[in-house]
């Protein structure tokens, strides 16, 4: 098998006829050998029924079904994990990604191991594209991996590449970035972005403050996940040394005049205390844990 192309879809029963007449039309002039798999991410319209007889009408569609909403990264890692072909592309099913720029972004792989879509013009209302704007800018900057569209659905990569990410939440949106913390080479192309025919987009306002929590989620396994007393257990020993700071100076001055007086700054010092040693504890357990399944493995 040369190409899989993997398209995770939720209600877009009147685009998946379109699509997939797109699809053998812009891939059988330059791939002949080729699988598209269509998974139906719990979808409550009838994309089911829909996939369903278009299986008889190209036999080169495979279909999955999820009972119910299992999210885009999990549909994306089950079709990554069964995947037969060489170089495996990704589309959205909406129609608003034009898969004829597929056999260009194949070539490019000529000279790197991911390409990663542009959507430099996008047709879409501004609530999603100011946002989707302001955080791509902020992930290059923080993560050094400089893109102009991460979240875009349309991307080609070599099969190594797409097998090497594990993906679950809503990691799909820093798929090039895990692939570049992997080693992998990246590459950007301007790509077509069309207005939507049918129905509505499945993402709202809320999608950019989740964004923000799975980078932070993120660049956190990345850091400590194999050393997680080194976060932990550096946030323990600051409370600890403040703590003994404010402990030290009221020792002080207990000497000096005999008195000792319950202070707000005394009891802040003990309740920082006794989280950080909680912090250094749970530094320690991260650490038992992490041996333990090093173990396993």
């Amino acid at each position: 098998m040369d190409l899989s192309i993997i398209i995770p879809v939720k209600d877009e029963a009147e685009s998946l006829p379109e699509l997939l007449t797109e699809i053998k039309a812009a891939i059988l002039p330059s791939v002949q050998n080729f699988e598209v798999i269509v998974i139906d991410d719990g979808s409550r319209d009838n994309s089911w029924e829909v996939l369903q007889n278009l299986s008889g009408e190209y036999d080169f569609l495979k279909t999955i079904k999820f009972q119910y909403n299992c999210g885009k990264a999990t549909a994306l890692s089950h079709g990554f994990s069964i995947a037969k072909g060489k170089y495996i592309a990704t589309i959205d099913g909406d129609l608003q990604d034009n898969p004829a720029e597929i056999p260009e972004m194949l070539k490019m792989l000529e000279n790197c191991d991911l390409v990663s879509g542009w959507k430099k013009k996008r047709h879409d209302p501004w609530h999603k594209t100011i946002p989707s704007v302001f955080f791509n800018l902020v992930v290059s900057t923080v993560c050094g991996q400089r893109l102009h569209d991460f979240n875009c659905g349309l991307k080609v990569y070599k099969a190594e590449v797409a097998k090497s990410i594990r993906l679950y939440g809503d990691f799909h949106r820093f798929i090039p970035l895990m692939a570049s913390w992997n080693g992998y080479k990246i590459a950007e192309k301007v790509v077509e972005h069309r207005a939507r025919k049918h129905g509505v987009s499945k993402y709202g306002f809320s999608r950019l403050v989740s964004g923000f929590l799975d980078l932070l989620t993120l660049m956190f396994l990345r850091k400590f996940a194999i050393k997680p007393l080194h976060f932990f257990g550096s946030l323990g020993l600051l409370l600890c040394f403040a703590a003994a700071i404010v402990f030290g100076y009221f020792g002080i001055e207990w000497i000096c005049t005999g008195a000792l007086r319950v202070r707000p700054l005394l009891v802040l010092a003990g309740f920082a205390f006794v989280s950080g040693i909680q912090f250094i504890s749970l530094g320690l357990l991260g650490e038992m844990l992490n041996s333990k399944l090093q173990k396993m493995d």
